[in-house]
Formats: structure tokens, sequence, C-alpha cells
């Protein structure tokens, strides 16, 4: 019998890529990508694992599914970079450029 191409195991693997390329956009892209990518794989490899004579591409699925996970694991160290920014040095320094660079001035005083 031939066998077939586990569902999803492409989308898995470009939802993983999606998700490591996405963390750089806020964050938010990054994570939607790499939780679609997880929960996908984990799909995917139940059914493998259930019938693993029966298909082919389980190399891809696990594949995104790190990817997931490393996307994930950025987009959310990227959020909390953005909050402790945030924070840190307000909203308005951010925006104001001249502002920033006198606040990076400061700190580079101390």
């Amino acid at each position: 019998m031939e066998k077939q191409t586990l569902p999803n195991a492409t989308l898995v693997l470009v939802m993983g890529i999606l998700s490591i390329v996405g963390c750089c956009c806020y964050g938010l892209p990054g994570l939607i990508f790499g939780i679609v990518a997880i929960v996908l794989g984990v799909k995917a490899t139940k059914l493998y694992k259930e019938q693993p004579e029966n298909y082919s591409g389980y190399g891809n699925v696990q594949a995104g599914k790190i990817m997931g996970i490393i996307g994930v694991v950025l987009s959310v160290l990227f959020v909390i970079y953005l909050i402790w920014a945030i924070s840190y040095f307000g909203w308005e320094t951010l925006q104001d450029q001249e502002a920033m660079q006198e606040r990076m001035r400061e700190l580079m005083e101390q």
C-alpha cells in the first residue's frame, strides 16, 4: 500500500517558519502562527503514531512543531521586551526620537 502524506504536514512547516519570521512584528503574528503550528503538529503526530506505516511527511511535522515552539518563545520574549521598554521609557519617549536619544545619553552617563 502506498503511503499518504500526513494531513497538514506542509501547513505545519509553513506555520512554523512564519512564527519565527512573525516574532519580529511586535510578537503577535509569531505567537499566532506558532500556536497554530503546535496545535496542528500535535494532531498530525497523534495520527502518525496510531499508524506510522500508512503516512509519510512526519519530518515536516516535527520540524514545523519545533519551529512553532521556537517562534512562540521568541514572540513571548519580544512582547516582554516591549512591555519593559514601554514601562521604562514611557510611550511618549518611544514615539519622540529626540527624547529617546536624550534618554539613551542619560543611561550611558550613569
